[in-house]
């Protein structure tokens, strides 16, 4: 009841500031999408294209953020106006299985996607990823390998990261309180606020520091990383925690969730089916969104790794689902310096 009680607080909020597109055809879809517009659009405009069904697409705004498509189909459960939820990331993905809202799809696309990246009975796929990797400005030397660099003396008032309250840094302490318990969790947290650490807005924002030079590195999204490489920026991406005895990299994919209830549930599948494909995938990886495709033999960007070539986090999106409510009162109390 907490979990529900602390979800639903955001409802209100994410029924303001959206953006609708409605384009007309005689098959129609309704999408969500928490996936950045400027790189989604593209991909839903192709749909369009390719199978002739109308694509009416909501894309949360800045202000709402991924947690906005989310809470939206939480307000809309009980007369569900959207066929397919489009997440940014599969932990919210998940939160909606476990409220019921999700249904359950296995398409033939997910062949091939690593067990760990989809929901095993169908409630969500993922697609196209993010690793969570560290931004290392060029001068700094050594350069850090762990994200336990942050409790380390020698970067004492030298690293940055994104306020762990949004985005997918919360789902990064998740993780690492699922993984490590919940005592070593609130132990790393108050070793980085003993070490100096600065809090930041964003993980754009992370990495716009540390590529200045003001702070020596920070945790951000993969994707940020390469945006700022590509603008021939002085920092550089390490993958963390590569070692064989340490705990790999997060990953973030995309996850495409099926909607109970759909009122187009046929064009959802088929949504859902082009969403999760080879071919989307590659786009993706393409794009300025430097997507990490899950399928093999899809090429990845040229400045990362293929995902078969990394030591991922071994998490259970569920798992991590749950903790991410479970903890928000500490994050807040954290963050605010309690």
């Amino acid at each position: 009841m907490k979990r529900l009680a602390a979800v639903g607080v955001l409802i209100v909020a994410a029924l303001v500031s959206w953006r609708f597109y409605a384009p007309t055809g005689s098959s129609t879809v309704v999408v969500y999408v928490s996936h950045d517009q400027v790189f989604s659009e593209p991909i839903l405009k192709d749909f369009e294209k390719d199978t002739g069904i109308a694509v009416r697409a909501v894309y949360d705004t800045e202000e709402t953020k991924s947690a906005g498509a989310m809470n939206r189909l939480i307000a809309e459960k009980n007369n569900p106006q959207a066929d397919v939820y489009w997440a940014n990331e599969p932990v919210r993905a998940e939160v909606l299985r476990q409220q019921h809202i999700a249904a359950p799809y296995i398409s033939p696309n997910a062949s091939g996607i690593p067990a760990t990246f989809r929901d095993p009975d169908g409630y969500w796929t993922g697609f196209a990823a993010r690793a969570r990797v560290l931004i290392v400005h060029r001068d700094v030397d050594p350069k850090p390998a762990s994200v336990l660099a942050y409790t380390d003396a020698r970067w004492r008032g030298k690293a940055v990261i994104a306020n762990p309250l949004f985005g997918t840094t919360t789902d990064q302490m998740a993780a690492l309180f699922v993984h490590w318990g919940d005592k070593r969790g609130r132990f790393f947290l108050q070793s980085l606020r003993d070490n100096g650490i600065k809090l930041s807005p964003s993980n754009g924002d992370s990495a716009d520091l540390v590529a200045r030079g003001e702070f020596a590195f920070s945790l951000v999204d993969s994707d940020d990383a390469v945006n700022r490489m590509q603008q021939h920026q002085p920092v550089e991406l390490i993958y963390p925690d590569q070692g064989p005895d340490e705990i790999g990299c997060l990953i973030v994919p995309n996850a495409a969730v099926l909607i109970t209830g759909a009122p187009h549930p046929e064009a959802a599948r088929t949504l859902i089916d082009y969403l999760i494909s080879k071919d989307t995938e590659r786009k993706l990886a393409l794009s300025d969104a430097a997507q990490i495709p899950l399928h093999p033999g899809v090429v990845p960007p040229a400045q990362l790794r293929a995902i078969e070539t990394l030591k991922v986090m071994n998490v259970n999106y569920a798992e991590v689902a749950a903790k991410l409510q479970a903890i928000q009162p500490f994050l807040k109390s954290w963050a605010q310096g309690g």
